[in-house]
């Protein structure tokens, strides 16, 4: 019996010890998440916003291009969300930051 206690009792150590370096990197990873987050606004303010608005002007463009031949295609519908759907969602309904 005397034996089985000190087994578990070392197993549990192991583990503890085996598992304090992983909960630490994750709560560290969470910190950092945080602390970058207005350099991810600051980026999605200055860069990604300005190249959506320019996506959208240009999906809008070759939509109109190529509306004769995707209505001939029968594929309207999704050139109309790849082309102009997407960077609309992208640039206007999407949180600040998030990629």
């Amino acid at each position: 019996m005397h034996k089985i206690t000190k087994h578990s009792i070392v197993l549990f150590v192991i583990l503890t010890l085996t598992f304090i370096p992983f909960s630490s990197t994750v709560l560290a990873q969470e910190e950092a998440e945080d602390v970058d987050m207005p350099g991810k606004m600051a980026v999605d303010i200055l860069l990604a916003r300005p190249i959506g608005l320019i996506s959208i002007v240009l999906g809008t463009a070759l939509f109109i291009v190529s509306l004769p031949f995707s209505a001939l295609g029968g594929n309207t519908k999704q050139a109309y969300k790849n082309l102009i759907a997407k960077p609309v969602k992208y640039t206007f309904k999407r949180p600040l930051g998030n990629f």
